[in-house]
């Protein structure tokens, strides 16, 4: 118990430091990201470290649940890159301590973490972000610093366009300033020539102050129209002329209250109320529209004596019509002689209206001005509804929105547990520590990640994916990538061997590594020579006979129908391995070194006919994939050929060296 303690306190000191550690890197970096994201905002307005280090700050903090995951990721991975590195996992191992055993102080720890990732996105997190928000607008609002440069036109400051010449920067001095005032249009613009001038800002930094010197000003006496050709124009010299520009320089903080009411200033329980209660209005604005609409589908055509619309030449009008007729039959009575009375009062037969036949009683004078209303109202109604339509669709908008920030309350913390999950057993597999494989994993594995999270997120807010489904869909496709990888390391399963990997290519494409026979110092059972020759006799007869097989003419429906041919190749190579295994007894050294030149005999995949059959059967008749399958199987089969060849050259020398006497 104490060994176990003590490998716990191991196991957490190790990981503690690389934790803390990878993720204030990986928070710097998603920071560095927001800064030239948003760089164009903060340049060039003369705003104070005060508050762009507040602005960071608040992004930090905003930045943690894209931070946080990756931390985890890429921490596990170096803590147990570096246990399997310097073999202490395999001490964990020799002493009776399994992977997941050793896994678990920091499984209650990463628990922990996902649990205080839950509270953080909830009550933190919103706070922050509304501060964000609110500092990052009110900086987009702020107006530049004036920054003129001599010889372009300057036009930062709103209906004013400034050119100068030359700047003193000692004395602050402007020379050959031209201003062009388009408050009212450029067609009326207000034009200042001066030789020189010097430029400041009010105390309240409210106003740009303009002081010229020696200069003209020309502007118009009167608004300039398009047609107009000659328009008076009063021309003004002057010494000393003093201008003020409306132009607020100071930062104005916005209200926190108009990002607070959004989605990403609430928790869960403010966001499910958002949510309840814009599908509630959803629900009473659609049954109100759709009553709207059923009872003004055609406003002209009313029952005067019910008041409900009258459709026309439709079924409802129709089965109006029946059931008025049924009532109509029903009210009949009938007297003593047998006669039917109907009585008294009984409403009219309302038989279907056609419309044609109505239009058709108007006359043609009047029928373009019944068209006429008729559109108008038809668009009317058009616009309307879309009016209504756009209503509804933002309503749905805000409640997606609304429904991703919940459940994005919820992914961060399950992220958290599955990237443990998937970078423990990783490092343990890879065994390699530092900062350098398991970097590049981690970023590897993050931005497959982040792309398929991005995605997800993307066809729930346009509302092409159901809201659950984009959200989780990260989750449910990496959840089973932990579970392969967590077991693949308990079973100590070399995934990332690359030698594995390797040898299943050379399998495929028909290469085996030549073989290797050494000679035996002591044989124990040494062999006979009358059966030695009588194996290797039935071995060439065995290759030849396949050889024939082979050689003869094999067509494209042929090589779909079985043949047997891959169990006879199949027994001939294992022939051929139960004769090399048996010559190794033998005393002649001669035989022994020749018993490594004899080459692999094996079927490969393309040789025979796919099983199962009805896959054979699928790539026969789809010959895109088939003939390529066939043609390579012919190439296949010739390097067989020369294969069996080289066998049967290769037994018939053996067999001839066991022949000679002594």
């Amino acid at each position: 118990m104490a060994l176990v303690k003590k490998l716990y306190l191991f196991i957490l000191k190790s990981f503690l430091p690389l934790f803390a550690m990878t993720f204030f890197i990986v928070l710097f970096i998603v920071l560095m990201q927001f800064l030239w994201k948003h760089i164009d905002d903060l340049v060039g307005k003369g705003l104070p470290f005060s508050l762009i280090g507040e602005l960071f700050f608040y992004a930090g903090v905003s930045m943690v649940p894209m931070a946080l995951p990756l931390a985890i990721l890429l921490a596990s991975l170096m803590t147990y890159g570096n246990f399997g590195e310097k073999f202490e996992l395999t001490a964990m191992k020799a002493s009776g301590i399994s992977l997941v055993h050793s896994m678990r102080p920091l499984i209650v720890l990463i628990t922990l973490v996902a649990i205080g990732a839950f509270f953080f996105q909830n009550y933190a997190l919103p706070p922050a972000q509304v501060k964000m928000w609110t500092l990052l607008f009110s900086m987009r609002q702020k107006s530049p610093e004036v920054e003129i440069p001599e010889g372009v036109f300057y036009d930062q400051i709103p209906g004013y366009n400034l050119l100068v010449q030359k700047k003193n920067p000692d004395t602050g001095i402007l020379y050959d300033v031209m201003i062009y005032d388009v408050t009212r249009g450029g067609d009326n613009a207000t034009i200042l020539l001066a030789d020189s001038g010097r430029m400041a800002f009010t105390s309240d930094m409210r106003y740009l102050y303009l002081h010229l010197f020696t200069g003209e000003q020309f502007e118009n006496l009167r608004e300039q129209k398009a047609l107009d050709k000659n328009v008076p124009f009063r021309r003004e010299t002057f010494l000393d002329k003093q201008i003020l520009i409306p132009f607020d320089a100071n930062f104005n903080r916005m209200d926190e209250g108009g990002i607070r009411s959004q989605y990403v200033g609430k928790n869960v329980t403010e966001l499910q109320h958002t949510i309840d209660s814009v599908s509630n209005r959803i629900d009473s604005t659609g049954n109100i529209y759709a009553n709207d609409l059923r009872q003004s589908a055609f406003p002209l055509l009313i029952d005067r004596r019910t008041g409900k619309p009258i459709f026309v030449n439709s079924k409802e009008n129709e089965k109006d019509g029946r059931e008025k007729t049924a009532a109509v039959k029903a009210s009949e009575t009938m007297d003593k002689s047998g006669k039917v009375i109907a009585e008294e009062n009984i409403e009219e037969e309302i038989l279907p209206l056609n419309l044609d036949s109505l239009i058709l009683s108007v006359p043609i004078d009047k029928r373009d001005k019944i068209f006429d209303n008729a559109l108008s109202i038809s668009r009317r109604r058009v616009n309307e509804v879309q009016f209504k339509s756009a209503t509804v669709a933002d309503d749905k908008m805000s409640i997606r929105r609304h429904k991703i920030e919940l459940l994005k309350k919820y992914t961060l913390s399950v992220a958290c547990l599955i990237f443990f999950f998937i970078g423990a057993p990783l490092g343990a597999i890879i065994r390699k520590g530092g900062l350098g494989t398991p970097l590049v994993i981690s970023v590897l594995l993050f931005l497959f990640y982040y792309i398929i999270d991005n995605t997800g997120y993307k066809m729930a807010r346009d509302g092409r994916w159901e809201v659950w489904i984009g959200i989780w869909l990260s989750t449910f496709i990496l959840a089973p990538l932990g579970v392969y990888v967590t077991y693949k390391a308990m079973n100590d399963s070399a995934v990332f061997n690359p030698d594995s990997y390797k040898e299943l290519l050379r399998k495929i494409r028909g290469i085996r590594q030549p073989r290797s026979i050494g000679r035996k110092e002591v044989i124990i059972n040494e062999i006979s020579v009358p059966q030695a020759i009588s194996r290797l006799s039935r071995l060439i007869d065995a290759c030849t006979a396949l050889i024939s097989s082979l050689e003869k003419k094999l067509t494209y429906s042929d090589f779909w129908t079985p043949t047997g041919l891959d169990k006879e190749i199949e027994t001939t190579g294992e022939s051929l391995d139960s004769i090399i295994e048996y010559l190794q007894d033998c005393r002649n050294n001669n035989v022994v070194d020749k018993l490594s030149e004899f080459p692999w005999i094996y079927d490969t995949f393309i040789l025979t006919p796919w099983y199962p059959r009805w896959l054979a059967e699928t790539l026969k008749w789809f010959a895109p994939f088939g003939y390529p399958l066939f043609l390579i199987s012919k190439k296949k089969r010739r390097e067989l050929i020369t294969t069996l060849q080289k066998t049967i050259n290769m037994a018939s020398e053996i067999k001839k060296e066991l022949e000679q006497p002594g």
